[in-house]
């Protein structure tokens, strides 16, 4: 088999969920709000016919809005990668995304067979306080079943702030449902995962997305660590896939003094608009690290793109997604939205970290894959590079446009095959399913036990890898993990940790045999 081949399964996971959150993208300070529309043309009148056409006397009964939800999503292909429609009934989902908060239960959960698995309660959410837990199972909401033939729609979750509802739970080792009433209640959905010190005088936070919340939880989290003895910074931005623009800015302007330039944008009509730093920055003058790789886009690229062509701190990892399309949201009317592209970002040196799309969405794409075969992630000498889109920053240091952000200190991704399978594993949701499966199964001792002690002394039997490999091998039979006892161990009790406890739990354990970290610490250590 080649070995583009063997990559493209493993890493399609990471290209779906990435398509997902890059079309969610919104820009709050995009150029232009409104729009005006234009005078019907012949070819508009004629679609409009057609689907009136269809809708009076086609000889069976068509649903037409599906017709018309077809025929937008293929305009908007035939735009840009990052031009999406969003149906209406996943329009209240996109913009809880985006705000960074929403009514509900507050529960990460996923569908082991035909019920609901809670992976583990939201912080300070409605579930939590009401004591629910990751490998319980939710069975019933208001009496009425969530799973078999009969189930009704997981959206009885959903309701009005202050509105209770009875859920009926099977916790691991008992043969009894119990009945937990659950006041529904605004959820936070966090950007950050993690803000914790690495070392003496070396903050770390962790975001995984940019939302209207980021700015202040990235405010608490800055004053927390400076509080801590933090006089260094590390931002690490890696598998983030973007979000709100102006959050980047925010968090850009935290770094840099005032009057720098955060980024420009360009409209079709070639207006400009520019974004400065202002005077509130709370970390200026300082060291800071920022951590990027592969995943890392949009507005991650425009936090690390705004400090490095302002020579300030420095960019660790592997060059970063490359999307530098600005998107708006436009609503449609019927409770369907488009966000459609319309400007183009550069970073303060006048560069494009766009890259070209003129052969259309599958090669987008495809030559994202083609990173995983060609030996960029692996080697820095393997980027390809434009000489014409070159760019120098005010200190001097070469830098290039045209497909995301090269870093300044460039740290290979795991070596070989199998590596890069465990590194995939244990930062997406495909370790969480069979640790959740776990503690419903055998895990019954490990949900009494006290954080500390989980720490200290918990240690992944050679049983459980074992099951973990077999679980493995049934997603894809061409991988085998033969060895690799650390890696698989340090997976293992990661998500344990985030189900059992805190998010930032399991990013500590990740992190603490994570190369990338180890060179930060590296460079932090230098004078």
């Amino acid at each position: 088999m080649k070995k583009r081949h063997l990559y493209y399964p493993l890493f399609l996971g990471i290209i779906f969920a990435i398509g997902i959150w890059l079309g969610n993208i919104l820009n709050e300070n995009s150029i232009g709000d409104g729009y005006i529309a234009s005078t019907t043309s012949t070819k508009k009148r004629k679609l409009n016919r057609l689907i009136d056409l269809i809708d009076q006397r086609y000889v069976d009964k068509i649903n037409t809005d599906s017709i018309v939800d077809v025929t937008v999503n293929e305009i908007m292909q035939n735009l840009d990668p990052h031009s999406v429609y969003i149906p209406s009934d996943q329009a209240e989902d996109v913009e809880n995304n985006m705000r960074g908060d929403f009514v509900g239960i507050g529960i990460r959960f996923f569908m082991n067979q035909d019920s609901i698995s809670v992976l583990r309660s939201i912080e300070n959410g409605p579930s939590d306080k009401a004591g629910i837990k990751g490998g319980d199972k939710i069975l019933y909401a208001d009496g009425k079943p969530l799973f078999g033939q009969n189930a009704v729609s997981t959206n009885t979750l959903k309701g009005e702030e202050g509105s209770k509802v009875i859920l009926g739970i099977l916790r691991p080792g008992d043969e009894e449902v119990i009945n937990i009433p659950v006041i529904r209640g605004n959820v936070a959905i966090k950007s950050i995962d993690a803000a914790y010190m690495l070392s003496s005088k070396l903050g770390y936070i962790k975001i995984n997305r940019f939302a209207e919340t980021t700015e202040d939880e990235f405010k608490k989290a800055i004053k927390d660590l400076k509080r801590s003895g933090a006089t260094q910074i590390a931002l690490d931005l890696r598998d983030n896939p973007g979000g709100v623009l102006s959050a980047a800015v925010e968090i850009a302007d935290e770094f840099l003094e005032e009057d720098k330039l955060i980024l420009f944008q360009k409209d079709r009509n070639n207006k400009r608009k520019d974004s400065y730093a202002t005077d509130n920055g709370s970390f200026e003058n300082n060291k800071v690290f920022i951590l990027i790789n592969e995943n890392s886009a949009s507005a991650s690229e425009v936090v690390a793109g705004a400090l490095q062509d302002n020579d300030t701190g420095t960019i660790i990892g592997r060059r970063s997604f490359g999307k530098g399309l600005v998107q708006q949201e436009i609503k449609l009317g019927d409770g369907s939205a488009v966000r459609l592209t319309i400007a183009r970002y550069y970073t303060p040196t006048g560069r494009s970290i766009q890259r070209p799309y003129d052969n259309g969405n599958e090669d987008y794409f495809k030559e994202y894959i083609e990173r995983y075969s060609n030996g960029e992630l692996l080697n820095a000498a393997n980027i390809e590079v434009n000489d014409s889109l070159k760019k120098i920053t005010p200190g001097g240091k070469v830098v290039y446009g045209g497909g995301g952000i090269i870093p300044d200190v460039f740290v290979a991704s795991p070596d070989g095959y199998v590596l890069q399978t465990l590194d995939y594993f244990g930062r997406t949701g495909f370790a969480d399913q069979f640790v959740n499966r776990y503690l419903q199964n055998e895990g019954m001792e490990l949900r009494s036990m006290k954080e500390k002690d989980f720490i200290d002394n918990y240690e992944v039997s050679e049983k459980m890898m074992n099951a973990f490999i077999q679980y493995a091998q049934l997603y894809n039979t061409s991988i085998k993990l033969p060895g690799y006892r650390d890696e698989i161990a340090v997976i293992i009790k990661s998500c344990l940790a985030e189900q059992l406890f805190t998010t930032e739990l399991k990013v500590k354990l990740l992190n603490e045999e994570d190369d990338m970290i180890k060179k930060l610490l590296e460079l932090s250590d230098q004078k």
